[in-house]
């Protein structure tokens, strides 16, 4: 039996076999898509696992200990700073710490928890805020008084009347200021004033404070980060008190990081204010606080410039900043430890047999050669010269010239390193006795002298004729004595009268006798252009550019002899006096006396000469010169009584830095000896743009001697004559 396809049939079976053909293509390219995505996927996971195991091995692994391991870092303690404290009718010293360790609050609020936000601002403001703000009440009246007193004298000035007119007018305005101060309808006055002004302020604290603590469902707010305990206890006495029951802060006590109550209420049934006593805890509801250790400076303001601060990292550490704390930030740091220990399966159980644990290793301890007393007395004494003579600062430096220690070194205005956050400035951390340097003026006339004397080209009985003035070459105008308007010239004088009555001429005829490259020389000698090398961090050279040319200007010459046209710090003057006084050897000066290491160890630094600048003949005929100074010339004021010292001024015009110097700024410097047969002690005090006296005769010379006295008696130095 045979089949026969007609030619419809065979159409039918080709149209069926393309659209077969077609579908099994489809099929295909779906298959090589979904196969080159599998790939794509495969190739990408594996690319993964790479990434994961290879390249970021460490990172993972490190994520997968931390779900199985405890890792804490340990902080070590800090070394401390120590200064000298003599002990009372006795010659034997004590270490007091100017620089410490301390437990300070952390204190917050959980403003959903808190009851009333109205009395923890409140609050807040009295313990925190209410001293702060009426401090500085105070200040902006009294800022206020001197500036109306200031603008009505000055319109006094500006009146067209004779000087004595002017001076009788300006008696009666003085008077005038003077016997409001006892005028009890002004002081009623001006107490209502400050108390609205205080009010004021108050009003803004306390509101800003409600506003943060008014949140709804706020679980943290940061109130005070820094808290000394015994606020945090007056904190906690006014946020315990309720009506009717007063608490105050000796109820209650800090122990073992929280406060408890030494015998707590019993109200009702033990709870108080709705808070049940556990183990004499005193709770606030939506008030607790944390434990920090922070550095402490008991002395606060004295002896700032020396320490400088600590600033605390978000990791826990801290940082040494200026100062000490500075430049010995690594030795007094220490080293961290850490513990490490396996989780078991729960997170809070730590497998003990599994532990790692590395001690931290505290910071070493520094001591110094300040003393305490000393330091106190000099910062005191500065701070009250400087406000009396309204200057813009001003420096004190106590050395001992025989080993270059130093005994005291303070400026002002100081600052408190518990609180240094709240200096606005941050040019008042640096330590102007270092830092600054400035144009020394006539202090430099007794290098200069010793200079020219060590060289044999002159002695204290050389003359020549003062004029009053001279002229240079290649500069128009002539150079003056700063006495030349009112006292003219002197004619023929010696060397010593020279240093006695402060003449620029003198030091110019001096500085030419042995000629600018000898006289440059000998500058470099004592010191000035190099930093001193003190162990303070931050620290200037001065700048004798002026004397380091190739071909020096004689311009420059003369005026460095006495002073102007070159820099150096107040350090750099004091060390090079320092060399007079020390026979001619110029010293390296120190502060730090020892390093106590934490195994009972420790290091003594050992005085460091760095060299003869003059013959030790010099150093006494020059020494003497600086006597009559005192004895003889025009700085009486700079005596001490029952000793014989010695020393030098300097009024120097402060330069402008748009060019040339300021008409009426000066810096008032004096530089003594003390006594000035057997040394102890040589001393600059330091003033800059001192506004009610014009030469530092009336200003750093009578501070000199006030601290000279001090030191003499405090360390029973025999008295020389009546």
């Amino acid at each position: 039996m045979s089949c026969q396809f007609g030619r419809h049939d065979t159409d039918m079976w080709r149209e069926l076999r393309k659209e077969q053909e077609k579908k099994t293509r489809a099929n295909n390219s779906r298959l090589n898509i979904v196969a080159a995505f599998i790939f794509l996927l495969g190739f990408l996971a594996v690319w993964q696992l790479y990434k994961i195991q290879v390249n970021q091995h460490d990172l993972y692994s490190a994520l997968a200990s931390s779900q199985h391991q405890i890792y804490n870092k340990l902080r070590p303690e800090r070394g401390q700073i120590f200064v000298n404290d003599r002990i009372m009718d006795s010659s034997e010293t004590k270490l007091y710490p100017l620089a410490t360790n301390k437990d300070y609050a952390s204190l917050f609020a959980i403003p959903k928890d808190l009851a009333d936000k109205k009395i923890a601002a409140e609050n807040y403001y009295l313990v925190f805020k209410q001293k702060k703000i009426i401090e500085e009440v105070d200040k902006m009246f009294e800022e206020k008084d001197k500036n109306d007193l200031k603008n009505e004298l000055n319109y006094v000035s500006s009146l067209d009347l004779k000087a004595e007119e002017k001076k009788a007018k300006k008696d009666e305005v003085n008077k005038r200021y003077q016997d409001r101060q006892k005028d009890s309808k002004w002081l009623e006055e001006r107490k209502i004033e400050k108390e609205l002004e205080i009010e004021k302020r108050k009003k803004i604290i306390v509101e800003e404070m409600i506003n943060k603590l008014d949140k709804f469902n706020d679980p943290y707010e940061s109130l005070e980060v820094k808290v000394d305990i015994p606020d945090l206890l007056t904190f906690y006495a006014l946020m315990l008190t309720k009506e009717g029951s007063i608490i105050t802060p000796e109820q209650l006590e800090f122990k073992e990081g929280r406060v408890r109550w030494l015998n707590p209420p019993q109200e009702n049934n033990g709870n108080i204010a709705g808070e049940k006593v556990v183990d004499n805890i005193a709770r606030i509801k939506g008030i607790d606080f944390t434990i920090n250790r922070y550095r402490y400076y008991p002395e606060k303001e004295i002896g700032s410039h020396l320490m400088g601060f600590v600033s605390w990292a978000n990791n826990g550490d801290g940082n040494g900043n200026y100062g000490l704390e500075e430049f010995f930030n690594d030795e007094l740091r220490g080293q961290s430890g850490h513990i490490k220990s396996e989780r078991a399966g729960s997170k809070s159980v730590m497998i003990v047999n599994d532990r790692e644990y590395q001690k931290p290793i505290s910071g070493e301890d520094l001591v110094l050669t300040v003393d305490r007393s000393v330091e106190f007395s000099v910062c005191q004494k500065l701070t009250e010269a400087a406000k009396k003579h309204e200057a813009d600062s001003a420096t004190a430096i106590v050395v001992e010239p025989k080993t270059g220690a130093i005994v005291a070194m303070c400026s002002y205005p100081e600052f408190d390193p518990n609180n240094y956050r709240d200096i606005e400035d941050i040019k008042y951390y640096n330590n102007p006795a270092i830092f600054y340097q400035y144009e020394p003026g006539s202090v430099f006339k007794v290098i200069t002298m010793a200079s020219a004397i060590n060289e044999g080209k002159v002695t204290p009985d050389t003359t020549y004729n003062d004029e009053g003035k001279i002229m240079i070459n290649g500069w128009p105008k002539p150079i003056r004595n700063s006495d030349f308007e009112t006292h003219g010239p002197h004619g023929v004088v010696d060397m010593s009268t020279v240093l006695e009555f402060s003449l620029n001429t003198g030091a110019i005829f001096a500085m030419k006798q042995i000629g600018v490259t000898t006289f440059t020389d000998y500058v470099k000698k004592f010191g000035f252009g190099e930093k001193t090398g003190i162990e303070l961090g931050p620290e200037s050279g001065g700048d004798i550019r002026n004397l380091l040319r190739e071909k020096v200007r004689e311009v420059d010459a003369a005026t460095a002899s006495f002073g102007q046209g070159i820099t150096s710090t107040p350090l750099q003057m004091v060390m090079a006096y320092a060399a007079v006084a020390n026979g001619g050897i110029l010293m390296k000066p120190y502060i730090v006396k020892e390093i106590l290491h934490q195994d009972g160890t420790k290091v003594t630094v050992q005085p460091q000469q760095v060299r003869r600048v003059i013959s030790e003949k010099t150093a006494d005929l020059v020494k003497a010169m600086m006597v009559n100074v005192l004895e003889k010339g025009h700085t009486p004021k700079g005596q001490v009584k029952g000793y014989f010292v010695g020393g030098k001024t300097g009024t120097a015009q402060i330069a402008d830095p748009s060019g040339g110097y300021y008409a009426s700024r000066f810096n008032h410097t004096f530089i003594g000896i003390a006594p000035i047969d057997d040394p102890k002690f040589v001393i600059l005090t330091k003033f800059e743009n001192p506004k009610d006296v014009r030469f530092a005769d009336s200003s750093a010379a009578p501070l000199f001697s006030d601290i000279a006295d001090f030191l003499l008696k405090y360390y029973k130095i025999p008295k020389e004559r009546e």
